[in-house]
């Protein structure tokens, strides 16, 4: 054998080493498109048609996505939804976030038992969100709730209700409920932005004379840009999707009188309740509401992503 014929050989060997590597990836790319993709664009597709029960119809173009927005009570049950994810939103950005990176912050210099907390942060999320759901749909119980008892205790009994029976209190409750379950998740997301920001720069703004609260917003806040901006991003689409907590603590009629009501939970009310939902093309207007809150959540998300990618290039 000639040393071209080695030559060409080997090569081949290495070729076929590399397409076989290739091949690695095909049994993630099957799981993901028989469960991610197919369902979006089946989702999707559906959205167009009419049912009768399970059985799809007739093309019926954007008629399901007009009665979602224009027929009662779909329009107004659309929008009191709408309205109770922005807030879930908002709450959980100013309570959720905002406590993780102070607790992330006090981690970050060197406290005390710092891999004490972070454990102890983070311990909620390893439970099951119906777990979760149902050990404080206990404690938030008028009755025998610990919460109530607690206060009673303290001599606080001006401030006992019945948390999730009230509908000034009950979805504020839930939002509550899922900060403290993901508050461990935030505290490790700014903790690794605290330590990614190298030691040189913040010894350099000390000698500079920064110190206390300039610190914090000249030097600390510009540098983790990059994750406010991911918990941002998480944390709208989390909240947006929220439906585990609500229907565990509250089930799918989003009580009371609908005041705990979100996209989700009124997708599978809509979707998979047509009796409560009052329409016989159920599978019809759920995959309209479905596309609509994936539209809204994708073009939000790639906002907020281009957003953070400017920002890193201006640093």
């Amino acid at each position: 054998m000639t040393t071209v014929q080695t030559a060409l050989k080997k090569k081949g060997r290495r070729n076929g080493k590399r397409w076989t590597i290739h091949l690695f990836p095909i049994p993630a790319l099957i799981i993901y498109s028989v469960f991610v993709l197919y369902p979006i664009l089946a989702a999707l597709t559906y959205s167009f048609y009419s049912f009768k029960g399970f059985s799809r119809e007739s093309f019926v173009g954007f008629d399901n996505f007009v009665t979602l927005f224009t027929i009662e009570p779909y329009g107004s049950m659309f929008t009191n939804a709408f309205k109770h994810n922005l807030l879930y939103f908002g709450l959980q950005m100013i309570v959720m976030n905002g406590l993780a990176f102070i607790l992330a912050f006090v981690i970050y210099k060197k406290v005390r038992g710092a891999e004490f907390f972070k454990i102890a942060f983070f311990l909620p999320r390893l439970l099951s969100v119906i777990v979760v759901g149902f050990l404080w749909k206990l404690i938030l119980n008028p009755n025998f709730g610990t919460l109530n008892m607690l206060l009673g205790k303290l001599g606080l009994e001006e401030l006992q209700r019945a948390w999730l029976g009230d509908p000034n209190t009950a979805l504020i409750s839930i939002i509550l409920v899922n900060c403290w379950f993901g508050l461990g998740f935030g505290v490790l997301i700014f903790l690794a932005g605290f330590q990614s920001i190298p030691g040189e720069l913040i010894e350099a703004a000390k000698l500079d004379g920064a110190k206390g609260m300039t610190m914090i917003r000249k030097i600390y806040l510009p540098l983790m840009i990059p994750s406010i901006m991911i918990m941002t991003v998480l944390t709208f689409i989390q909240s947006f999707e929220a439906f585990e907590l609500v229907y565990a603590m509250q089930g799918s009629m989003g009580e009371p009188y609908y005041s705990t009501d979100t996209l989700a939970v009124f997708f599978y009310r809509l979707a998979f309740g047509s009796s409560t939902s009052g329409s016989s093309d159920a599978i019809g207007l759920g995959s309209a509401l479905a596309a609509v809150l994936f539209f809204f959540i994708l073009i939000c998300t790639m906002i907020f992503l281009k957003f953070t990618n400017k920002k890193e290039v201006e640093m």
